[in-house]
């Protein structure tokens, strides 16, 4: 969840969007750009985040193959731009989750191909919407498959992480850097080696690892993430053909960072940037972890950079 997660996730995203407005200039190679506030999200291709990739986790007691291909059916169609429109959806049309869900289900034939299912499955759905989307995905899929399954309502995963292990839910849709770090110091103390990398494959085998120990199986990750990425605006991405978060070294004049006050100390964040990919910033602004004023201070131009997340509704394109 987004709380535990400020300035430890992994960017995937390429590009995106929010609101119109702004000032024109020339690129690099002297042609006009023309006005544009819309927000582009450049690729972490150095890998500074964190692989925190949207993963099922299911209790090993309920655990079987007709389970496993419905869910990993989900996870494995899901693309990063599907998520940000789902969760653009419900924060602009109010859309209600399982409606989202069913529509999704539907345009991708998710709901097709798939039996042997049979009994209850319970599904965790955490208390914000871009979890309860996924958690209604993988119900209606569990029910394509022949399940019974249900989605209940759960507060945080200090709450809903036990509740799994011991039965009261059967699935819950995961973040899969998160979890394994939750897991890793509930099992050895808040200053435990951390397990999880900038690499999914690597954290998810020390996740599988690590969540055998609580009956818990962690399924195929989705290349869908809801996780920190910086962002600046498209008219700026096109004067200094920015693409990649490598190519701020091009940027000449003002790069002025924007995020959370914490970011100065963080390593997933201002000295992060600068270590991993060399970059030199002119200045930082304090403001909020991936929220409305980020995001507005990168619009209105008085931050060239600054810190968001990849599945954030006001990154839909359009």
């Amino acid at each position: 969840m987004r709380a535990v997660r400020a300035l430890t996730g992994l960017v995937i995203l390429a590009a995106a969007a929010g609101c119109g407005g702004g000032s024109s200039g020339a690129n690099a190679g002297g042609a006009t750009v023309k006005s544009d506030s819309h927000l582009v999200v450049l690729k972490d291709d150095k890998h500074l985040q964190l692989s925190d990739n949207i993963v099922a986790v299911v209790r090993k007691a309920v655990d079987k193959p007709a389970l496993e291909a419905a869910l990993n059916k989900v996870d494995t169609t899901l693309t990063q731009d599907d998520l940000v429109a789902m969760n653009a959806r419900a924060a602009q049309s109010h859309d209600a989750p399982d409606a989202i869900a069913k529509d999704y289900i539907s345009q991708k034939g998710l709901d097709s191909g798939l039996s042997g299912g049979s009994g209850d499955i319970k599904v965790g759905a955490a208390n914000f919407s871009e979890n309860q989307i996924l958690a209604n995905l993988y119900a209606a899929a569990l029910n394509a498959a022949g399940f019974h399954a249900s989605v209940k309502d759960v507060q945080s995963r200090e709450v809903y992480e036990p509740a799994l292990e011991h039965g009261q839910l059967d699935v819950m849709p995961e973040y899969a850097a998160t979890l394994t770090e939750f897991l890793n110091t509930k099992d050895n103390g808040a200053n435990a080696t951390p397990l999880a990398t900038t690499d999914i494959d690597k954290t998810l085998a020390a996740l599988k690892t690590i969540g055998a120990k609580h009956g818990l199986v962690p399924l195929k990750a989705s290349t869908a993430t809801d996780q920190n990425a910086f962002a600046v605006r498209k008219d700026f991405a096109e004067k200094w053909g920015l693409t990649d978060l490598s190519d701020l070294t091009k940027v000449k004049g003002d790069l002025v960072l924007g995020g959370p006050p914490e970011c100065p100390q963080r390593p997933f964040c201002e000295p992060g940037l600068e270590k991993t990919y060399g970059v030199h910033f002119t200045g930082f602004k304090s403001l909020d972890a991936g929220g409305p004023l980020t995001r507005a201070a990168i619009q209105q131009g008085k931050v060239q950079i600054g810190l968001v997340f990849s599945s954030d509704p006001a990154l839909a394109a359009g």
